[in-house]
């Protein structure tokens, strides 16, 4: 089975429009995105245009913020902090991978959660680790990472049995790895999380549901799995000019695994999520 994700993402996005309209009557203006974006990373460039356009064409006044490798760290830090006091500022977004320097500054201590619309911010991440229910995460104040969200989303929309289930998540980052498998966990899932130094091919055997983030086009491979398993692909790589995920999609259908396609899967929900959450940080000032 192929787990699509862009008949979700359509029903998230369908409302979106009307719920811009209404929060723009009740503040008397529209909702604002600020976002602070590297012009370094060429994909990473594009995909923020890509919001961005996603954003305006709903009616959300945006803002982008040039960053670059000669960016000091403690003038991020300021703009953020700037940012943070902004009151007609309803949302940050400050799109991965960041230049060394900025990558490794305190920046995520001065997001305010109520703008920080990817959950990157210590008191949304801090929120979102000390949850161990479903339930508690559905009542979270703030923001959970959208990439991590729209994969449970995705899991969900194909009635993907979790409970009791074994899931392995391949990547261990902040903002998708490791919140993801926190995820996992609430849905009463028994999480591996995996990295650089683990033995994949003996993580991975028995598991039901395998949740791919490396960015390593080929390094899942379909003869480690198990009959009836589920693959889902959230990586977005360039391999001989193509776009494709960590596993080769052709062999996992040839084997009976289903899986979430690249393009096509986790990114149109993820982007939807994006969204959604962008609409949230207006509707909770109304």
């Amino acid at each position: 089975m192929i787990l699509e994700g862009k008949t979700l993402a359509q029903q998230i996005r369908a409302p979106l429009q009307q719920r811009a309209d209404n929060v723009r009557q009740k503040l008397g203006r529209p909702i604002c995105l600020c976002a602070l974006g590297t012009s370094d990373d060429y994909a990473a460039r594009l995909y923020l245009k890509k919001e961005v356009a996603a954003a305006q064409k709903i009616g959300i006044e945006t803002h982008i913020f040039d960053l670059d490798k000669n960016t000091p760290a403690d003038g991020f830090c300021q703009a953020v902090k700037e940012l943070a006091k902004h009151t007609d500022t309803d949302a940050v977004l400050i799109p991965r991978p960041l230049p060394d320097q900025l990558a490794q500054s305190d920046f995520a201590h001065y997001l305010n959660p109520r703008q920080d619309i990817d959950g990157m911010s210590i008191t949304n991440a801090g929120r979102l680790f000390l949850c161990k229910t479903w339930e508690q995460i559905e009542r979270l104040p703030g923001f959970v990472p959208c990439t991590a969200l729209a994969v449970m989303r995705l899991l969900d929309f194909h009635h993907i049995e979790l409970a009791g289930k074994e899931a392995v998540v391949i990547g261990r980052s902040s903002t998708v790895g490791r919140p993801l498998a926190h995820l996992l966990s609430c849905k009463n899932a028994t999480v591996k999380l995996c990295h650089s130094y683990s033995d994949l091919p003996r993580a991975v055997q028995n598991a039901d549901i395998i949740c791919s983030a490396a960015g390593s086009p080929g390094l899942l491979k379909t003869k480690w799995l198990k009959k009836g398993s589920v693959v889902i692909d959230i990586s977005t790589n360039w391999n001989n000019n193509l776009l494709c995920g960590d596993a080769n999609a052709q062999e996992l259908e040839a084997a009976g695994i289903s899986y979430s396609p690249v393009p096509g899967g986790v990114g149109p929900v993820t982007l939807a999520v994006l969204l959604e959450n962008i609409i949230l940080s207006g509707e909770r000032k109304i």
